[in-house]
């Protein structure tokens, strides 16, 4: 079982050093998808609790910000100034940064999250446990 275990393990590290010399990212479409999925939704929330809306009203506002969204079949960042001042008066421009895919991706900054910092930190260790060699001698 065990040994079925690692040809398994092993053939898996093959297919998968194939794929990723093969893979092509379509960038363009992934920033759409994520857009058009609402992933910045709750930074948008965070973003109105941060001037000063208590989390329960900020809900129901993104809540009625994303419906909006929907039915004129568009994303939070494409609003219009007077659009989001329309759903709420505490939205102003730097909503914009707030709510982009690079922000919220970069706030994620705990383990295993996608900020860029956090990546590289994992990176690093990473780096760090296969070169001293451990890993080989652990049972």
């Amino acid at each position: 079982m065990t040994f079925d275990a690692v040809d398994t393990v092993f053939s898996c590290l093959v297919l998968f050093t194939g794929m990723l010399d093969t893979v092509t990212f379509q960038k363009e479409t992934m920033a759409a998808s994520a857009m058009n999925g609402f992933t910045n939704a709750t930074d948008a929330a965070d973003y109105l609790v941060k001037k000063g809306m208590p989390f329960r009203d900020a809900h129901e506002v993104i809540g009625r910000l994303v419906l909006y969204c929907i039915e004129g079949k568009t994303s939070i960042d494409a609003l219009t100034p007077e659009e989001l001042k329309n759903i709420c008066p505490l939205f102003e421009a730097d909503l914009y940064d707030a709510v982009s895919l690079k922000t919220c991706v970069e706030k994620r900054i705990t383990y295993g999250g996608p900020g860029s910092l956090i990546i590289k930190e994992q990176i690093k260790e990473n780096e760090i446990y296969l070169n001293k060699g451990d890993w080989k001698h652990e049972k």
